[in-house]
C-alpha cells in the first residue's frame, strides 16, 4: 500500500482529523488510499504551538490510513479557504504567500493501532 512520511506534530494532526491537507513542493497524480507514517523528525516549534491539543505524537510508525482525494496547487484561493477552515493549523501556508507547492487533500481517516515502520521520501510502498 502507498505511504507518505510526515513529521510530527503534523502526522498526528492529520490522524486526529484536524489537518485535511498535507503540503509538498511536488505534485502527485496518485489518488486513493495512503498510509500516514509519523516520521522520527519533529518540528519543535510546531509541537509547542499545538501542545494545547493534548494529542499523542508517536514516531517511526504508521498512525492512520486516509484517502488522497486531490492534489491542488497552492494559490490565493486555497490560502483563503484554509484561513476560513482553520487558520491555526494552516498558518504557515497562509502567511508564506511566496511559497509554491501543492496541497494533498486527505479524507476518510481511519486510525489503526500504530504499526512500526521506517519512513522514506516521497510516496513509497509499505507491505501491510
Amino acid at each position: 500500500m502507498k505511504a507518505i512520511t510526515i513529521k510530527q506534530p503534523f502526522a498526528s494532526l492529520i490522524a486526529a482529523g484536524l489537518k485535511e491537507y498535507e503540503f509538498r513542493t511536488w505534485k502527485t497524480k496518485y489518488r486513493g488510499e495512503i498510509l500516514i507514517h509519523a516520521g522520527k523528525g519533529v518540528d519543535k516549534k510546531a509541537m509547542k504551538k499545538f501542545e494545547h491539543l493534548n494529542l499523542e505524537y508517536p514516531s517511526g510508525c504508521i498512525i492512520a490510513k486516509v484517502t488522497l482525494a486531490d492534489c491542488i496547487k497552492v494559490d490565493d484561493e486555497l490560502r483563503k479557504k484554509l484561513s476560513e477552515r482553520n487558520a491555526e493549523i494552516y498558518s504557515s501556508i497562509i502567511k508564506h504567500t511566496e511559497w509554491e507547492g501543492y496541497g494533498f487533500k486527505l479524507e476518510n481517516i481511519v486510525k489503526p493501532e500504530p504499526i512500526p515502520a521506517k519512513g522514506k521520501l516521497s510516496i513509497w510502498e509499505f507491505e501491510l
